[in-house]
């Protein structure tokens, strides 16, 4: 009887400890969280000369409580004739990744794959939920602004020079899909 209590004891403290690393997290962060709330909330009402909506929202069937905003450079259209990547496919792709306060954390200029600079590769299942998002939706050929909410990110985990809860700004130009994995279904 004493090793259970003490088990249920030893299970409520850590469970306690995660508890306030939590909200100490959450209350740190508390004035970069609502910068990036009222940031994301703003582009979400962002108008063309015409006040059509700026950004897409595009929300996808496999995961419908998360959400990105688009806006495609060239259009929707201008390459929808290309293929279009799965969540199994390896992408080439040229980024660059702001922060909602525009600086700049990462982009691809430095890298080179197969003798191709400024490339980066990947198989999108190995990357944030809101680039997969943003990858399903574009064709070869897209030039895309996509807006990832840190729920679609990295959440409150802190990623190299990315603070936990923050709203990502990528620019994405899809180059090539080298590895297209067609779905088991």
């Amino acid at each position: 009887m004493k090793k259970i209590l003490g088990i249920i004891a030893g299970a409520a403290i850590a469970l306690a400890s995660c508890t306030n690393e939590e909200e100490s997290t959450w209350d740190k962060y508390r004035d970069w969280r609502e910068l990036n709330e009222a940031w994301l909330l703003e582009m979400q009402t962002k108008t063309n000369a015409d006040g059509t909506p700026y950004y897409t929202v595009v929300v996808p069937e496999w995961n419908p409580g998360i959400f990105v905003l688009m806006h495609w450079y060239e259009g929707r259209d201008a390459y929808a004739d290309n293929l279009t990547p799965l969540y199994t496919s390896t992408v080439d792709v040229r980024y660059q990744l702001h922060l909602c306060n525009d600086t700049l954390v990462d982009c691809s200029d430095d890298l080179t794959v197969y003798g191709a600079k400024g490339i980066f590769r990947s198989k999108i299942s190995s990357l944030i939920p809101g680039w997969a998002v943003a990858m399903e939706n574009m064709h070869c050929g897209d030039s895309v602004e996509v807006l990832v909410p840190y729920g679609a990110a990295y959440a409150a985990q802190t990623n190299g020079n990315i603070d936990p809860y923050s709203n990502l700004r990528f620019n994405i130009r899809l180059v090539d899909i080298p590895y297209y994995e067609k779905s088991p279904y």
